[in-house]
């Protein structure tokens, strides 16, 4: 048997890439799914997948076996919906590809192509227990922004779990800039989209879409065949209750739509609306201010309200800090539940919205996202609660293999933390 302390040198990362059978025992286990917290479990892995989960459950023969006494096990976070993987550094442009503002293309627009494996925020994230990324593009000149996807925080060089997996359009305010200036301009762009994709549909050959002129390039008419035909999800970004009633108006005209809601903060007005046209959302879990006009009754009670109303709701990573601190907005879930009037979630629930929620909005629930048997073994091992900011990842295992817990921030840290008095390193010289 291993303790995890071995399993944080360089030795232990090796023997775990080879290993076919391993058993994480004797900690407290956090299924993901909205589920208790189950003191003294197991967990067992096989060829990269979960086998068991819980308490009770045995060590197979041959195992080999981590010691996890005194810590808690769960699934990885699964961030959503960012750029993680696609900016060097988001202030040159040179290094970001989150946006493409002069493309002539925009729903055609694959943003896999520009992940970089080796990005620095990767390592980072990882070993802040981040394991999977919804990841997207950013609206440019066009209300649609392109096709987003799923990546994992391996340390390899094939992040992309599954490509092309949605398509993202902004509507509400922003939607609202891209259409030329307001909310009627973005929906008549809308609807023309999808009026042409229909025509592409009907008779390929006599669509237009190679002209300079053309307001939808056949590219784009291709990748949005797949939106009409609800074969991949529209995800669309509204945080007005109004909005929103009109999103979830579209699927009168647009029967197979699949819709996604992004943002939702006024989503809490609509949520018996949303939970009866069965549309999952992604949502912040802090605004609690009128950020814009269009979150002017926003508030930390959105998530805790709409689960209450049967919404599927994952955590939305907004920006604040690193994807990893999206265990902290979890935790407000948990902690606000306390406030008199407030709504907010159990442990379980609040833990699920950074782990199988979102994997389940973006239809993915079946692969990552909780240690339910049969997913992707995506797990990290805590020194206490995940949800409490004391604790920390102190192993990470993607798709069964272990990885390396460290990055160029905590080398940096390492390196200057006890720094001399003298002459500055080399590099401060030149």
């Amino acid at each position: 048997m291993l303790g995890i302390g071995c399993a944080m040198t360089g030795a232990f990362v090796g023997w775990q890439a080879s290993a076919q059978t391993i058993a994480i025992t004797g900690g407290t286990v956090a299924i993901g799914d909205g589920s208790a917290p189950i003191e003294g479990g197991t967990v067992v892995i096989r060829d990269g997948r979960i086998v068991a989960a819980g308490r009770g459950v045995a060590v197979p023969a041959g195992a080999q076996t981590v010691d996890a006494t005194g810590k808690w096990v769960s699934p990885g976070i699964v961030a959503g919906i960012g750029g993680l993987g696609l900016a060097d550094a988001s202030g040159v442009d040179e290094s970001n590809d989150e946006s493409s503002r002069n493309s002539p293309f925009n729903a055609a627009i694959d943003i896999t192509t520009a992940v970089n494996p080796a990005n620095v925020m990767i390592a980072n994230e990882r070993a802040g227990g981040v394991t999977r990324a919804i990841i997207a593009p950013n609206a440019g000149g066009s209300i649609w922004a392109g096709q987003g996807a799923l990546i994992d925080l391996g340390n390899d060089p094939d992040p992309v779990t599954r490509a092309r997996l949605f398509q993202y359009v902004e509507l509400g305010e922003s939607g609202a800039r891209s259409a030329g200036g307001s909310r009627p301009a973005a929906y008549v762009a809308l609807h023309d989209a999808l009026a042409q994709v229909a025509d592409f549909r009907r008779n390929p050959a006599a669509f237009d879409g190679r002209s300079s002129d053309a307001l939808l390039k056949r590219a784009d008419a291709e990748a949005l065949v797949r939106v009409l035909d609800g074969a991949v999800p529209l995800a669309v970004h509204v945080e007005r209750a109004s909005d929103i009633r009109q999103v979830l108006a579209l699927r009168t005209r647009y029967s197979r739509l699949r819709l996604i809601l992004v943002g939702a903060g006024e989503g809490w007005m609509v949520a018996r609306e949303i939970a009866a046209a069965g549309v999952p959302v992604m949502a912040s879990a802090l605004a609690d201010l009128p950020a814009s006009f269009e979150k002017l009754a926003a508030t930390e009670s959105n998530v805790g309200r709409m689960k209450a109303a049967g919404v599927t709701v994952g955590v939305l990573f907004d920006g604040n800090g690193g994807e990893h601190n999206l265990k902290q907005f979890a935790g407000n879930l948990v902690a606000i539940a306390k406030v008199p009037g407030a709504t907010g979630l159990t442990w379980g629930e609040a833990f699920a919205t950074i782990t199988s929620q979102p994997a389940e909005v973006m239809g993915v629930g079946g692969e990552v996202g909780s240690l339910r048997p049969g997913r992707r073994a995506d797990i990290v091992v805590w020194s206490g609660d995940p949800l409490e900011l004391s604790s920390a990842p102190e192993a990470v295992w993607i798709d069964g293999v272990s990885q390396p817990m460290d990055s160029r921030q905590r080398r940096l840290r390492d390196r200057y933390i006890t720094a001399p008095e003298g002459a500055l390193p080399k590099a401060y010289t030149r």
